[in-house]
């Protein structure tokens, strides 16, 4: 999820640990959702500092927040008109590097990165899979995983993804798909781990597959869009209610056992 301090921030976590949540992988926002215009590489540092220090102030609700941080890759279209292309290109390359960074200094668990999710002409697409590489290449040095925000999933463009990672060094076992549908079995065979949105019946569908995915609400904590993508209390209190029919181990394995392997964190067993 994302926190804001402009909309709910700590309040959210609140209303996530009332619910019976416990941890969450805190993302890093767009720079443009929080006001921040990048002209040159430090900027972005205000961008992940933000993050940080909103994880620490979650730790002190009793939630444990992991950072993960990143450039958006819409970031491609809302820069290179102002800047062109190849200081674009410079720009979110410098970015992932400064996050890269934050990883190796043990400020973030992981890297953010991806590539459009909507149509763009040739040129942006293709340099927005060259910066997906060269995040590839960075967490793989940084020893991180990698979450993707990209197109919506298929299975030829999942195969594309764990090409490309094993072709940079990194194991699809660590990328995560941001935002997945529940295509569990075609996740498994390409490497890959899904992130299923808990939206209406997809971690029923899940579930019916299989357990090798995590669940995420992609909270955005948006002044504009309060409550969007999916509540903040959304994952605890669907795990709550799906308990019964599914039993405790399968939610161990998604909320801890998954998320520990992927992300190389500790998340104690507890219950509340």
């Amino acid at each position: 999820m994302h926190l804001d301090y402009r909309c709910q921030g700590i309040e959210a976590a609140k209303a996530f640990k009332r619910a019976g949540g416990t941890h969450i992988f805190l993302v890093s926002k767009p720079s443009w959702t929080i006001g921040v215009t990048i002209s040159q590489p430090e900027d972005y540092k205000l961008v992940f500092n933000e993050t940080v220090e909103m994880a620490e102030a979650v730790n002190k609700t009793g939630v444990t927040a992991f950072p993960v941080l990143g450039v958006h890759p819409a970031a491609i279209t809302k820069m290179y008109g102002r800047v062109g292309l190849d200081r674009t290109i410079e720009l979110m390359r410098s970015g992932l590097e400064i996050a890269a960074g934050y990883v190796e200094d043990g400020l973030a668990v992981g890297m953010k990165s991806g590539r459009p999710h909507y149509e763009v002409e040739p040129a942006l697409w293709d340099a927005s899979n060259e910066i997906l590489a060269y995040a590839m290449e960075l967490a793989r040095d940084a020893g991180c995983p990698l979450q993707l925000h990209t197109e919506t999933a298929t299975v030829e463009g999942i195969n594309e993804l764990a090409g490309m990672a094993r072709k940079a060094g990194l194991s699809p076992e660590k990328v995560i798909k941001h935002f997945s549908p529940p295509m569990i079995p075609e996740f498994a065979k390409c490497g890959i781990w899904p992130g299923v949105l808990a939206g209406k019946g997809m971690i029923k569908e899940a579930l019916a597959q299989g357990d090798r995915f995590m669940m995420e609400t992609d909270y955005i904590d948006d002044p504009q869009r309060p409550g969007a993508v999916l509540g903040a209390r959304t994952i605890p209190r669907k795990t709550l209610a799906l308990v019964d029919k599914w039993g405790d181990e399968v939610f161990w394995k998604i909320h801890k056992e998954n998320p520990e392997k992927v992300y190389d964190v500790e998340i104690e067993r507890t219950t509340t």
